[in-house]
């Protein structure tokens, strides 16, 4: 018997759950990449000085990121968490009864979902702007790399870091496989198993600049740091003066 009452949902399951599953690659997807390959340019070397300016080019948008962040990423990002929620609400998991590989990376994809959920919205809350209100917020887009290390160095900290990272990651790489299925991109076994494959890879890609950049912020001489983003503000005042000398000299290394 069919309801004669169908819901928002059930009315238009077909282009909600395409709509989801657009949103998980583009933009959130495309986000969560660009976040982590961004991060992990503090393995340059350099005292944090490359990953420092990896921030100012986002920053330069100025006045425009609040409404690009909440229109490509926040927006988006609520979309597909809430209709995943409600995909959770309704859905089962049956690995129990029929512990076969698709049923255990079905568990996985929605188990992995909730935690990422859970991760970016402490994320933000403890390093974005929109988390000082609840004592956050800790994130200096001036002072990048040395306030993102000391954010990251209690160790429990970071053990959460690699839970988030690790199931945001999984939930994307894997998401990349369920959704060429959606779109009826990968049909027959053969794709599929090609599919998997450059999932599995583009997975252990992120996961290892994921956790290459923890391991980069953990591992920052913080003072050096913030010597370096000291000096880098310094150079910035100057260009904004018209005539005024910009000193040519590197900021001064400190003996290791």
């Amino acid at each position: 018997m069919s309801d004669p009452h169908p819901s928002f949902l059930e009315r238009h399951q077909f282009l909600i759950y395409r709509l989801f599953s657009l949103a998980g690659l583009i933009p959130v997807g495309a986000f969560l990449a660009v976040h982590l390959l961004t991060n992990s340019s503090i393995l340059a070397g350099d005292d944090g000085r490359t990953f420092q300016s990896r921030v100012d080019l986002i920053h330069s948008l100025g006045p425009l990121l609040v409404p690009v962040e909440w229109a490509f990423i926040f927006l988006p990002m609520l979309f597909h968490a809430a209709v995943g929620f409600v995909i959770i609400a309704n859905g089962m998991p049956n690995v129990g009864s029929y512990p076969y590989v698709g049923n255990v990376r079905y568990t996985l994809q929605r188990a992995t979902g909730m935690i990422a959920f859970a991760f970016i919205v402490w994320h933000i809350v403890q390093l974005h702007w929109l988390g000082r209100p609840f004592g956050g917020g800790r994130f200096d887009p001036h002072h990048a790399a040395s306030t993102a290390a000391e954010a990251l160095q209690p160790v429990v900290v970071s053990m959460l870091y690699v839970i988030g990272i690790l199931s945001t990651v999984f939930h994307f790489s894997n998401g990349l496989w369920t959704l060429g299925i959606t779109w009826g991109l990968w049909t027959s076994p053969a794709a599929m198993r090609r599919a998997n494959v450059v999932s599995i890879v583009i997975g252990l890609g992120l996961a290892a600049a994921g956790l290459g950049a923890l391991g980069g912020f953990r591992a920052l001489d913080i003072p050096k740091a913030r010597e370096a983003e000291v000096w880098a503000e310094k150079q910035k005042r100057a260009l904004s003066v018209p005539g005024a000398a910009v000193s040519p000299t590197p900021i001064p290394e400190t003996s290791h």
